[in-house]
């Protein structure tokens, strides 16, 4: 159990006005929480805010001065829905004070001090990983904008775009590889996808992981079509918040070497480094030096 969560659901200073719920919370940046990698099914709109959707639901951000202005949700669905995905069971001013261990990570959590690891939907963040190997952001987003659109369920029109929810495995499994490779451009990943879902479907994820270690839970994960151990990790840590998770990329790889290890290394000993020196706030660490070093082009 992360030993930073509050279990019952604390009052945020959350103010309903004829604009929408303006929310006043540190750690709390819309541009922090999108940019830094660890979701695709988002768009950035023109005055600024980002658009989310999950579980069905349209949410809008946008910062002003003093407070973020959140859109097309009320009070009772924000703290229904979006409490849990924003994390605000947890208390990111104290994890960013214990993850400051030296001067590298207070520079890191300084540059994202808005970030929030969000906790995201099983599948939909399977699915997702798997197509992020090996590929880039905004082709990761297109891609799952099409199979949203092509075999979700319509949401609804907010700011002029039309919203999908992404689809489930019992529809994904019955998808032609062919056409998510003609249509979403997904590449080798087209059987990959279907195969996962199929697997899914079938109850392949279907186990009480409150039970499981989280290296069982990773063998069992990596069982998968197109789930390698980066991927595995990317679903440990934003699906099942495993926080002691910490994913190497290209991106935190470099920015792993450069700036602790002082030397190229296997991605094995990136990950071995990390764990021994972050500990179980690995994860939260891995968030703030990836949106740190790749904002700053650190290694590159």
């Amino acid at each position: 159990m992360n030993r930073y969560i509050n279990r019952e659901k604390r009052d945020l200073a959350l103010r309903e006005t004829p604009l929408g719920l303006e929310l006043r919370e540190n750690s709390f940046k819309p541009r922090h929480i999108f940019e830094c990698g660890q979701c695709f099914n988002f768009n950035y709109e023109e005055d600024g805010s980002y658009t989310a959707v999950f579980l069905g639901k349209i949410i809008n951000l946008l910062e002003k001065e003093d407070h973020v202005l959140i859109r097309n949700v009320d009070r009772e669905t924000f703290y229904e829905i979006f409490y849990d995905y924003f994390d605000l069971g947890v208390d990111y001013e104290k994890i960013k004070k214990e993850v400051s261990i030296d001067t590298t990570l207070e520079r890191a959590t300084d540059y994202g001090y808005g970030i929030r690891i969000l906790n995201q939907e099983l599948f939909e963040t399977v699915i997702s990983f798997i197509i992020s190997a090996n590929n880039q952001i905004p082709r990761i987003k297109k891609a799952v904008r099409i199979i949203s659109e092509r075999y979700g369920t319509y949401i609804g029109d907010f700011m002029g775009r039309s919203y999908y929810s992404f689809p489930d495995a019992q529809v994904l499994k019955d998808a032609r590889p062919e056409d998510l490779r003609e249509y979403a451009r997904v590449g080798f990943r087209d059987k990959r996808i279907v195969d996962a879902s199929q697997m899914i479907y079938d109850g392949a994820l279907d186990f009480d992981w409150d039970s499981l270690s989280t290296l069982e839970i990773r063998k069992k994960l990596i069982e998968l079509p197109g789930v390698g151990p980066k991927v595995a990790d990317c679903i440990l840590l934003f699906a099942f918040h495993r926080r002691e998770t910490f994913p190497v990329d290209v991106w935190i790889k470099r920015v792993m070497e450069t700036l602790f290890i002082k030397k190229e290394v296997p991605k094995k000993e990136v990950e071995s480094y990390a764990r021994a020196y972050f500990k179980d706030l690995a994860g939260y660490a891995q968030q703030y030096l990836f949106y740190y070093g790749r904002e700053e082009k650190i290694g590159k």
